[in-house]
């Protein structure tokens, strides 16, 4: 018997009782699950850490962790409790809460760009998001996630498909897909797997990000919370599975296995065949220029040519990303920090950036069926979120645009990132990415650019999107070819300069703890 059947074949206590929690854990096995019959699920010695967090407001929260930190408490068993906190409190459900998970590995990420007296700061304006939306919703009196006695997975049939079927069957009460996940008690990696057979039955930003950022958090806080963490995302794709979504993914889950039937895409080695610059932008445009049905299409049949998958992830990165370059704005307020004429937070080329950053990183640690799957509705998405958000994408011009291009002409080099500060702080996007592109073209140093832009992404609130947005462009440039890497960084300017004017609640207070 093989680890997979003997997790699958002994309830949850019987694993930690016979072999002990430490030898569960470093099988990718959350002790979270083994603790049946308590009424809450504990994080061992992160524990009072974790109930800190859910039961102390945020002004009085960030000054004991600074004192913690000062004391000898880790950033990252900060980060971990953090997540645990929000998982325990939200378990997936609510808005920001979940934004705000999607938030912690990044502000982690940013912390490592900074440094030792500043590299707090983007995860204490993370850690006071939490807790402020954690005590409006009732701190530790509210704990959506709480221990789960598992079922078993129908016999003969795939477990993701178990927990996808649980999904469809059971879209008002998630106890039932939790139990069939509980009972998926394998190594991390295939609890993840398990996890994107629900997530690929639709395609929505938020669906598609939770997973992959969770996922990425791991890294950080050990694969042992991999179970706790990924309930997250079941309990989401339970609450979406109503009529209306129903009815919106209908023809993604007809064509999806369409497409991998027509293409015989499973069973098969993925391809490893190389293609050139040319061949990357062109299909980023085919994407781009597609309906959703077309574009997926487009993925499935690239894959059957053998193109590496690598190349075509980054094509429909590339695809997104002209939706933040091209966006004229929107056409009127959404509330009071996000005016007219602005592109941050929940914007169309942000959310769809994100959403394709997302496929496109799951796609490279999952199995070779979900590979595939993730390119395809990666694909399908992108040319859906141009198409169906509104916008004239396909005419608009991408920034940065002529007028603006020659307005900065004559600036020196050596001025040119105190004119981007200029243009930031007067959030003149158009300058922004102006200048970022004459910057590109320089002997300055990029460090300094990407400094600029961290401190901005840090100090404001950028409307729940600004972590996450960073971080997507961090990984992209540093991820594809090098004639497109600057396009991030000018989709970032725009982002930064849209988002600049509202401050991050609690960072000034931050700032002056840390003596910054």
């Amino acid at each position: 018997m093989d680890r997979r059947e003997f997790l699958k074949d002994v309830g949850a206590g019987v694993v930690v009782a016979s072999i002990g929690s430490g030898l569960a854990n470093d099988l990718g096995f959350s002790t979270a699950f083994a603790q049946q019959g308590t009424e809450r699920l504990t994080f061992g010695q992160l524990e009072p850490l974790v109930s800190l967090m859910q039961e102390t407001p945020a002004a009085r929260l960030i000054p004991q962790i600074v004192e913690r930190m000062r004391n000898g408490t880790s950033l990252r068993d900060v980060v971990a409790a953090a997540a645990l906190a929000n998982a325990r409190t939200f378990g997936g459900e609510d808005y920001i809460g979940f934004h705000t998970m999607m938030a912690i590995a990044p502000s982690y990420y940013m912390a490592q760009e900074l440094p030792e007296n500043r590299r707090a700061l983007p995860v204490l304006k993370v850690l006071h998001r939490n807790a402020t939306r954690i005590q409006e919703q009732g701190g530790s009196t509210r704990e959506v996630l709480r221990p789960v006695t598992a079922s078993e997975v129908p016999a003969g049939q795939v477990a993701g498909e178990a927990l996808r079927d649980a999904i469809r069957r059971d879209r008002t009460n998630p106890a039932a897909p939790e139990r069939l996940f509980a009972s998926m008690s394998g190594t991390a990696d295939d609890a993840f797997n398990n996890v994107l057979y629900a997530t690929q039955d639709g395609a929505d930003v938020h669906r598609t990000v939770l997973p992959y950022r969770t996922w990425d958090l791991m890294s950080i806080i050990g694969r042992e919370q991999a179970h706790t963490l990924l309930r997250q995302s079941v309990r989401f794709c339970v609450r979406g599975e109503n009529e209306r979504i129903g009815q919106h993914y209908t023809g993604l889950r007809a064509m999806v296995p369409r497409l991998l039937d027509q293409h015989r895409l499973i069973g098969r080695e993925l391809g490893t065949r190389m293609v050139d610059d040319r061949w990357v932008e062109d299909f980023s445009i085919t994407i781009f220029r597609a309906n959703a049905a077309q574009a997926a299409e487009a993925a499935a049949a690239a894959l059957a040519e053998g193109i590496d998958p690598n190349a075509i992830g980054e094509a429909i990165s590339l695809a997104t990303n002209q939706l933040v370059l091209r966006d004229n704005g929107r056409p009127s307020a959404e509330g009071p920090n996000k005016p007219a004429g602005s592109i941050h937070g929940d914007s169309i080329g942000v959310h769809a950036t994100d959403s394709a950053n997302a496929w496109r990183n799951m796609a490279r640690v999952a199995n070779a069926r979900n590979k595939v799957v993730c390119l395809i509705i990666g694909a399908w998405q992108a040319a859906r979120d141009r198409g169906d958000r509104g916008g004239n994408f396909l005419t608009w011009e991408p920034y940065p645009r002529e007028d603006a291009r020659n307005e900065i002409r004559t600036i020196e080099p050596d001025r040119l990132l105190a004119s981007l500060e200029d243009a930031i702080r007067n959030r003149s996007q158009t300058r922004a990415a102006a200048i970022v592109q004459r910057y590109s073209t320089t002997t300055q140093p990029p460090r300094a650019l990407w400094d600029m832009l961290l401190r901005f992404a840090i100090s404001e609130d950028g409307a729940l999107h600004h972590e996450k947005f960073y971080r997507t462009t961090v990984e992209e440039f540093n991820s594809v070819r090098a004639p497109f890497k600057w396009r991030y960084l000018i989709a970032l300017a725009r982002v930064t300069a849209s988002g600049h004017g509202y401050a991050a609640p609690g960072h000034s207070d931050a700032c002056r703890l840390l003596g910054v």
